[in-house]
């Protein structure tokens, strides 16, 4: 449901102290240079409560436009393939919890999955999990093992994913130490993966996604709201 048409729901003679338009934009600010509310409401003269609350509405408007696993696999089957990784959204929030300390990145921050195509135009994000879980466990735990195994689809992976089987290819542990053979599906399977690193570069351009302020409970929000964006064609 778009902004416009949730403010035709509104009882009538609702006022908004700002149309779709104005809206829009000031979530838009808020994702791509990641201003406080209170530099929203006083750039666009409404209140910090207001300016909270217009783009809490439009995030939710957003995220429900993106595309979900199923969806995103759709037209994809045997003889293709998918690159899978995984990032940490920085936050802020969290000081002392414990789930939400990734070891590998020594910071805090929400676990997210992407499936890329090969060219590595994102086709799916994950909802968030606390930074500590591993990159596999995610993985199973978004259904994304299994949904690429009942479809056939290969799956080209890092070495965080070792061990998952099905479809899932990961590079050799000590590969130098390998016949020429698995040195040589290492450079391929590199050379292969490398575009998926793009997914994750267009979705941290958002300064929102490099250190968030907000609940970590919203995060995988506004993850989905930058993808239904990034799919839509807008760069900012």
């Amino acid at each position: 449901m778009s902004p416009a048409a949730r403010s035709r729901e509104r009882p009538a003679g609702a006022w908004r102290q700002l149309g779709c338009f104005k809206q829009a934009l000031l979530a838009l600010a808020h994702l791509r240079k990641n201003e406080t509310f209170a530099q929203l409401a006083a750039g666009f003269g409404v209140s910090t409560a207001t300016a909270w609350r217009y783009v809490d509405e439009t995030l939710d408007v957003l995220a429900a436009w993106a595309p979900g696993l199923h969806e995103a696999l759709t037209g994809l089957g045997e003889g293709d393939f998918v690159i899978v990784d995984g990032t940490l959204i920085a936050t802020d929030r969290i000081k002392a919890d414990e789930p939400y300390y990734s070891q590998k990145h020594k910071q805090h921050g929400m676990n997210v999955q992407v499936i890329a195509a090969p060219d590595g135009t994102p086709l799916w994000f994950s909802r968030a999990l606390p930074g500590r879980t591993h990159h596999l466990t995610a993985a199973r735990a978004h259904g994304i093992i299994q949904a690429c195994l009942t479809r056939q689809i290969l799956i080209l992976a890092d070495r965080a994913y070792q061990g998952a089987g099905a479809t899932v290819r990961t590079p050799y542990y000590r590969h130098r130490e390998q016949p020429e053979q698995y040195q040589q599906f290492n450079r391929d399977h590199a050379r292969l993966r490398a575009p998926g690193e793009r997914a994750f570069a267009q979705l941290k351009q958002w300064r929102i996604l490099r250190r968030t302020r907000c609940s970590t409970r919203r995060v995988g929000t506004i993850v989905q709201a930058v993808h239904t964006l990034m799919t839509c064609g807008y760069s900012g």
